[in-house]
């Protein structure tokens, strides 16, 4: 005790128990340890961390220890670091970091990088959960606990061993073998035979950083600081004109080789664009993609004739292959990010693994059709087809139509236009059960009480409409939580952001849902009462979670996720959009996606 009065840091922590015959502390001890010498209080610990307080409460009686390299502990040392500054400032959080790791409880099982990369194997690979479950002698109950994070497998290790072994042996497929080196990140040698499988997936369960988490951060990133109005200057998009000169065309025409077939969707585009037709276009491919993308011109001459068609005022319809690699299906979905934005698009996929021998490609507009046959793994071998015959472009229309009535929502995307369509499907959803979690760059509207959301408004320029607009939202926002917290969990994510962050990247009030892209910036001292306001709705609201991260999300994207059913990226301005996102792989991968990746 007189060490600790007289030095307070982490080398009279470790002399106190190595006094007494003690060569390690566990956690519980060594973060009470803490508390005492920097004098704080476990509420102080909740505030600064962003952590709850039965968190907090169960790390002190040694109920629950974190696990190494979670975001849990980053947070809970960064605090202790912070409370510690102006009274015991040899305390960093590195130090306690180092402290907190020669504990002989400290977990060395990553248990949430397991959970994670064990999502994205079901997902990405397609894995028959039950034929899982059997081979591993699981129950799908506790498996689908494993998935949502409620229960963690008490051997970690085992449990990989367990789940490497099933998919060594299950996956034999050569276009399954090369999905797995994709999301592995080696070679299809490297996973030659089952022993070599083996060895990679339980390395990659235990220690791999899943590639899908970079291909959705990209994919996020550019979606956060895409400006569709800098865009369309960029490409001269208000400047193109649609063209009216005649196109030759022979009515129809063959392509063989990766060069002509190229060149067969240019003329399927050019052809497209100087039909007096307006009728809505319907477009599906499951070829390869890598090869025409490294052609220096083809890409840019697809885009443009791409703009054109959109200029031209056409709805495309897009049947996305899903079915392929999960780089290379994002890779896709970024560059359809423009073309999004325009709500001229509506993306489709189709259920299930699709035939692995032969490949497709169809596209038809109102008077012309391209459609192509080839031979897995002999892309450069196929026929691609084009045909202005009114007979045949029928045909490919009604074959079209009907791929798409087989077709599911890959994503909902709502623009300005479709408000009541996005209010309708919120208040439904309502009462669908399942946990919320959202990962936020501005503190949730709900959270600020009515009168100082009032004041707030006042200190601002606005008109009176807009100030009536902006109260009846937060009145319909608070309403949607209220119902859903009856019965379910909200858990929101916000960054934890210090004076001089906030100086140079001001917070904004959330407003994407009713589309006002005008920012209506706080003050600091705004900020932290309504950061005060929604600590304090959380000690109200039992079912809701409220934590701050020293990560720092995007600051133009909003993520609000209902875990099993959908993802919604709302993005603020330029333009104010929300896509909701339905298909399984998509929006588990967003849904595996830490804060900690984010930042990264």
């Amino acid at each position: 005790e007189i060490l600790i009065g007289l030095v307070g840091s982490e080398m009279c922590i470790r002399d106190r128990y190595r006094s007494v015959g003690f060569s390690k502390m566990k956690f519980n001890e060594r973060l009470n340890d803490y508390i005492e010498i920097i004098n704080c209080t476990a509420k102080d610990l909740c505030e600064i961390s962003g952590l709850s307080a039965s968190t907090i409460s169960r790390y002190r009686s040694g109920e629950r220890v974190p696990e190494i390299n979670s975001e849990a502990l980053e947070r809970l040392c960064k605090a202790i670091a912070i409370l510690a500054e102006n009274k015991q400032p040899n305390i960093t959080k590195k130090s306690v970091i180092d402290s907190f790791l020669e504990c002989d409880d400290i977990s060395t099982a990553d248990r949430e990088r397991l959970r994670k990369n064990f999502n994205t194997l079901l997902s990405v690979m397609n894995i028959n959960v039950s034929k899982l479950c059997k081979y591993i002698n699981y129950d799908s109950s506790t498996i689908f606990r494993i998935k949502n994070g409620s229960r963690q497998p008490a051997e970690p290790v085992k449990f990989a061993e367990s789940v490497a072994s099933c998919v060594a042996r299950e996956i034999e497929d050569d276009s399954q073998i090369k999905i797995l080196s994709e999301l592995l990140e080696c070679s299809k040698e490297e996973l030659s035979d089952n022993s070599k499988r083996f060895e990679k997936v339980k390395e990659w369960l235990i220690d791999g950083k899943g590639k899908s988490d970079n291909n959705i951060s990209n994919f996020l990133d550019k979606l956060n600081e895409f400006d569709l109005n800098e865009y369309i200057k960029a490409i001269h998009f208000d400047e193109l004109k649609v063209p009216t000169l005649p196109f030759q065309l022979p009515t129809s025409k063959s392509y063989f080789g990766l060069k002509n077939m190229m060149q067969s969707e240019l003329d399927f585009l050019k052809a497209t664009v100087l039909s007096k037709s307006m009728e809505q276009v319907i477009m599906y491919s499951d070829m390869p993609m890598e090869s025409m993308a490294k052609d220096a011109d083809f890409p840019k001459k697809w885009m443009f004739g791409m703009a054109m068609m959109l200029k031209k005022g056409l709805h495309l319809n897009m049947i996305h292959n899903v079915d392929r690699p999960f780089s290379e299906m994002m890779l896709g979905l970024e560059s359809y990010i423009p073309m999004y934005m325009t709500g001229q698009i509506s993306p489709y996929y189709i259920k299930g693994i699709q035939n692995s021998v032969f490949l497709h490609f169809l596209k038809v507009s109102g008077t012309v059709a391209l459609s192509g046959e080839a031979i897995s793994g002999y892309h450069s071998d196929g026929k691609y087809y084009l045909t202005k015959s009114k007979d045949e472009v029928a045909y490919y229309n009604k074959r079209a139509n009907e791929l798409l009535s087989n077709a599911h929502s890959l994503m909902d995307i709502y623009r300005e236009d479709s408000v009541s369509a996005l209010n309708a499907f919120l208040f439904s959803d309502v009462h669908t059960e399942g946990k919320r979690r959202s990962i936020l760059s501005s503190l949730p509207l709900y959270t600020m009480e009515e009168n100082y959301l009032k004041k707030f408004l006042e200190k601002h320029s606005l008109s009176e409409a807009d100030k009536q607009n902006i109260m009846s939202y937060a009145e319909q926002q608070r309403n949607i939580a209220g119902q859903i917290l009856k019965n379910n969990i909200i858990e929101d994510e916000i960054p934890y952001i210090t004076k001089e962050e906030f100086e140079n990247y001001p917070m904004s009030l959330p407003l994407s849902g009713m589309f006002y892209e005008n920012d209506i910036l706080y003050t600091y001292k705004d900020y932290l009462e309504h950061l005060k306001q929604s600590l304090k709705y959380a000690e109200k609201h039992p079912n809701y979670i409220f934590k701050q991260t020293s990560a720092h999300t995007f600051r133009n994207l909003q993520i609000i996720i209902h875990q099993g059913q959908w993802v919604m990226i709302s993005k603020g301005k330029s333009p104010a959009i929300h896509f909701i996102i339905h298909h399984p792989k998509l929006r588990e991968a967003i849904e595996n996606l830490s804060l900690i990746h984010i930042s990264e």
